[in-house]
């Protein structure tokens, strides 16, 4: 194998706390090849990001500092090997950008709300190369064609004449240019999110770097969007022969992307070789449960299994971390991969859509009215446009579809927390839209929300027990302040938080643990229905699988329905007895969990299914045989 280009050898970061000094990476030692991906994958805290922010020259200091280590990287343009901790800050400010890129997590707070995208495009460039502002323009045009946020010259053109019905060159050429004018004088807010991380991939490469670090960029994104955006950088990677750090909390998107695999957990490599050796024989515990938490969408097991299940960890009296794996008897070892079977299934369904429904909907439409340019209302966006369905009692009924297709809306309309501007809603037979607020407000002690951002969701200036205990408060419920107190324990208790945090604010838990306590506050009033809104969309997937296995057993034990929304069909599948996807506002396939995903009707339908990372030895095979090809 080829010297790597990147080389990092026993590096330490530390931070300072109110608590004391925290290790954020231990000792970790790592190499990029030319030309491969390194994925580093691990949860939440587990120091991945700040092993990216050290190469880049950008911990925060203080808090932060590098204690040890060397960050050695290949200068191509000086043919030599330069140690990136012993480097100057201004020299430091030129690698960065021009050799080594990096794309952050987050588009949106990476990008300034209040420059165009073509301008902080144009200024990256600049900021690297002595270049005039035409060519700088004619590079980032470049750049935004090459992560097709753009089309070719030959493809724009051939769109402008037909759209415009254009034959002169001339004026094609005119209406390409103003095309492309167009796109460089958008804002970031008028951009989805799948586009903005283009941007930011094109701000990445346009400098044509030889290491691209990728800090979570399809986290945030849709599953149709996120292999939109896989299959961008891989492309990019092969034609550019770029070597690339991937990080990411998903060994499903490792499979899709990476060459090599370092796993991390509090600060140390735990594991570290080849991919396909990873998926095919892990060895470290944590590895296996990162692994096997995942929900597979062709399974439908009784309860995810989680990374406790394989491994138990001591913390030592000198701050080292002890790790054992859990030994598996042959009963443990059958209830993690326990699956329900196909009567089964069958046989709750036909229980459940036996008796009325909890809650009907009647070609349901919420439109917002679309301004013009002196205020007026031009047209109404429908939203959510003539949809109709059935939640029985005790269903978990999934709704699945693409950012913007309607299913926030269509959730928050269930509740009221928006009006609908045309059709019915049931609950219980009531229809809640004719409801006046005295009514409805009794009626939401029957129907609550667990939202997606748990930390927003929660008032940072309320103790956890407070804020469980106000919805208690509000409907009166539980006047004595000792009933009050044990319910809030109990509740705690009972999504495994300890009681005794009851005065604690949010701040002082994970992100695991806040969507645990928004859990217990929907569950205060004793509600019949729940609406689950990305309720695990910004876990990890070692958390998420706790926090569906939680669900479920909670639905088992309050008899529960729920309404739950993602974009990921696979933990809808796995949570869900049936499932309706929507498209545009428009209801586009309904049915059993298993028959959408086993046989799907809609092409739509289908294209979900298909982008979701397989994240197996199979799929791995299968992309490095074609990139072999390709390459050879």
């Amino acid at each position: 194998m080829s010297d790597p280009i990147l080389d990092v050898r026993n590096l330490k970061v530390e931070f300072d706390t109110a608590n004391g000094v925290i290790k954020a990476v231990d000792g970790i030692s790592f190499q990029v090849q030319r030309g491969r991906t390194l994925g580093i994958v691990g949860e939440s805290g587990s120091g991945k990001s700040v092993t990216s922010l050290a190469v880049m020259g950008l911990v925060p200091t203080p808090p932060g500092r590098i204690t040890q280590g060397e960050i050695l990287f290949s200068d191509q343009a000086a043919n030599s090997t330069v140690d990136l901790r012993q480097v100057a800050q201004k020299q430091m400010q030129a690698y960065r950008g021009e050799q080594i890129s990096m794309i952050f997590q987050e588009p949106m707070s990476s990008l300034n709300p209040v420059y165009t995208c073509g301008f902080q495009l144009i200024e990256a460039i600049q900021q690297h190369n002595p270049v005039s502002k035409t060519e700088a323009t004619k590079l980032v045009i470049e750049a935004l064609q090459e992560v097709k946020l753009l089309q070719s010259d030959e493809e724009l053109a051939e769109l402008v004449a037909q759209e415009q019905q254009l034959s002169d060159r001339n004026a094609i050429a005119r209406a390409v240019q103003q095309r492309k004018k167009a796109i460089l004088n958008r804002y970031p807010h008028q951009l989805s999110g799948g586009q903005l991380q283009r941007v930011m991939i094109a701000m990445a490469i346009a400098c044509n770097p030889a290491l691209l670090i990728a800090d979570e960029p399809t986290t945030a994104l849709d599953v149709t969007v996120q292999s939109r955006i896989l299959d961008l950088l891989r492309d990019l990677r092969d034609r550019r022969s770029m070597s690339m750090i991937f990080i990411t909390h998903d060994l499903g998107t490792i499979a899709e992307i990476a060459d090599d695999v370092a796993v991390m957990y509090r600060g140390k490599i735990v594991e570290y070789g080849p991919v396909h050796q990873m998926f095919a024989n892990p060895k470290h515990p944590y590895t296996k449960g990162l692994l096997a938490c995942r929900p597979r969408p062709e399974q439908r097991l009784r309860k995810l299994p989680t990374v406790a299940d394989y491994m138990q960890v001591q913390d030592e009296p000198n701050g080292e971390v002890k790790i054992f794996a859990r030994h598996f008897d042959a009963d443990a070892a059958s209830a993690l991969t326990a699956e329900v079977t196909a009567a089964e299934t069958a046989s709750r369904l036909e229980q459940i859509t036996g008796e009325s429904p909890l809650v009907t909907v009647q070609n349901l439409q919420v439109g917002y009215p679309v301004k013009g340019v002196f205020g007026q209302t031009t047209r109404m966006f429908k939203a959510v446009d003539d949809v109709s369905f059935d939640v029985y009692r005790g269903e978990t009924f999934g709704l699945v579809g693409e950012s913007g297709c309607g299913k926030t809306t269509l959730g928050r309309a269930l509740l009221r927390l928006v009006e609908a501007t045309a059709g019915n809603i049931f609950f219980e037979g009531r229809n809640i839209r004719q409801l006046p607020k005295g009514e409805m407000r009794k009626l939401r002690r029957e129907m609550q929300v667990i939202f997606q951002d748990p930390f927003s969701s929660l008032d940072p200036r309320m103790s956890i027990g407070q804020a469980i205990a106000e919805p208690l408060k509000i409907h009166k419920v539980i006047r004595s302040r000792r009933n009050l107190n044990e319910r809030v324990a109990y509740l705690l208790e009972r999504v495994d938080i300890d009681p005794g945090c009851v005065n604690r604010f949010p701040h002082e838990f994970s992100g695991g643990q806040r969507q645990r306590i928004c859990i217990a506050r929907a569950l205060a009033l004793n509600p019949k229905f729940i609406i689950c809104d990305e309720s695990v969309s910004a876990l990890d997937v070692s958390v998420q699988a706790q926090v569906l296995n939680l669900l479920k057993e909670l639905q088992a034990e309050f008899g529960l329905t729920y309404v739950f929304i993602s974009h990921d069909l696979g933990v809808v599948k796995f949570m869900s007895d049936r499932i309706m996807v929507m498209n545009q506002g428009k209801l586009e396939e309904l049915g059993p969990a298993d028959e959408i995903y086993n046989n799907p009707q809609q092409d739509y339908t289908k294209q979900l299914i298909s982008a979701i990372p397989a994240g197996t030895l199979e799929r791995i095979q299968e992309l490095q045989t074609a990139r072999g090809a390709m390459v050879s």
